[in-house]
Order: C-alpha cells, then structure tokens, then sequence
C-alpha cells in the first residue's frame, strides 16, 4: 500500500482516530516503521481513464496525465488501434496518450477506434449498410436469449424485471438456425415476430448508457460494443454514423430505435431497465 504523508503528531496507540484542525476533518492513522502514517488520500480519489492520482506538496490528491512509459507492459492481446491509425500497446498507452495531448485538436480527435492491432477496414458499401441492421437486431435478440437461458442454470445475468421480459421472447421464439441468414429470411423473422426486436434494441442502450439523465449515447459510451466488433464487422462505425442524424455526435433514444426500424410509438423510455 501506498504510504501518505507523515502525521506531525504523537500517538501511543496503533491506531487512533486524529482530528485535523485545519479541515475539521477525522483521520485514521497508522504507525509503520515506529512513524505516524496518514491514509493514502488517492485510495478513494478517482481519475478518469488516462490519468492518476498523485499527491501535492501539501498532501492534496489531484489528476495529471498517465505518463505511457509508465503504463503497465502487455502482451499482444492487449493491443488496441486509435483513430489516429496507429496501434497502442495497451487502452492505458492510448489514453495517457490522449491525456498528453489534451487541449489540441489531435487530443480531441484521438479515441479507442477498436480492440486488436490496426489494420486494412474494408469500406462498408450501401447494400451491406441497408442490410447491417437486421444481422444487428438479430444478435441483439439472441444475445438476450442467451443470457436468459444461463440465468435458468445460475442467476446473476439478468435482474428479475428483466427476466420477466426476456421470458416471453424465450417462450414465443421461432428460433432461426445457427449461421449465416439470408437477408430474406432475417427481414421476415422480424416482420413476423416484430414484437420480440423491441425489447433487446432498448436493451443494449440501457446497457451502454452511463449518464441516463440525457438518455444521449456518447462515442466513449458506445465503445465497448463498438470496439471489439470493428475487426469483424466493418460496417459497424459507418451504421453508428449514420445513426446520428442530426450530426451532433450523441446518438438519442428515438435515433437508436428508429436506426433499428423500430416504430416511433414502440420507442419507449419505459423499457430501459
């Protein structure tokens, strides 16, 4: 453990509360070595990715860039590719990178573009866009099913509101075989069982979404389903493009659904759980 600073104090006891008469604050404190320890005042000061805490002259915890050298070493399963087209021996390399450059029009441009080294995206043409979000929607659902049935074995995946949900897709589906699916097959399944699509699609923005007050999803927000898709799927980052209508870089709840096909009245704040 990290040591803070010294305690400019007397103690006979081990472990004693000491009241701090500039902060009015109570601190616990430890000997170590026949001194008097304060508690590491970064091991509750949290630092958004990119940066670490590190403590002032006076003791104060503040942020400041993760250094990149500093970074832990990893081996190649951890190597992540940036916008910028250049691969990044680990996230932790590429947001002290970012960090570095805060304030700059590259810093600003810098994000996690996908898992893996970087290499050649194939161009997502107009029939593979038209088509993406049907192989999507579709994954979306079993993704869900699958959960659901894990959830019978051993509870933990799904909390019970969402089991209740998830149950009746389970009893009602016409389960398509594994595999590659024909674009006409997929477009039928879901004019067919349309119902059954509404609820994953609200799904998996409830699950990204970390800030719900503006129900707006956020490039960061949408990494960690974008991200390790990239590699396999090349027209995922053109489809969340196209999603953003309005081009104001946040894609909202109604954006979500409609670039899903799923109907303006079904597009519910209510299934966000």
């Amino acid at each position: 453990m990290r040591l803070g600073k010294k305690c400019p104090v007397s103690l006979r006891d081990h472990s004693v509360d000491l009241q701090d008469l500039t902060r009015g604050e109570i601190l616990q404190v430890f000997i170590h070595n026949d001194q008097y320890i304060c508690p590491d005042p970064c091991r509750s000061f949290q630092c958004k990715r990119g940066k670490t805490c590190e403590i002032d002259e006076v003791g104060n915890p503040s942020c400041v860039c993760q250094e990149p050298s500093a970074c832990p070493r990893g081996n190649i399963n951890d190597h992540v590719c940036g916008t910028d087209n250049k691969t990044y021996s680990s996230p932790c390399h590429l947001f002290g990178t970012k960090c570095k450059l805060e304030g700059t029009k590259e810093g600003s441009h810098l994000h996690l573009d996908y898992q893996g080294p970087c290499k050649y995206i194939l161009p997502c043409s107009d029939y593979e866009l038209a088509i993406f979000p049907f192989r999507m929607r579709d994954w979306l659902k079993n993704v869900l099913i699958q959960l659901y049935e894990r959830d019978v074995e051993k509870s933990g995946f799904l909390s019970e509101k969402q089991r209740d949900k998830v149950k009746k897709i389970y009893q009602n589906e016409k389960r398509l075989l594994e595999g590659d699916h024909g674009i006409d097959l997929l477009l039928r399944d879901f004019e067919k069982n349309y119902h059954m699509y509404v609820y994953p699609v609200h799904w998996q923005f409830h699950q990204l979404d970390r800030h719900t007050v503006d129900r707006m999803l956020t490039r960061s927000e949408l990494a960690p389903l974008r991200a390790p898709l990239v590699p396999m799927e090349h027209c995922v980052t053109t489809f969340f493009q196209a999603c953003n209508t309005n081009s104001d870089k946040h894609i909202s709840l109604r954006e979500w659904g409609h670039c899903f096909g799923i109907r303006e009245e079904d597009i519910d704040e209510g299934l966000l759980f």
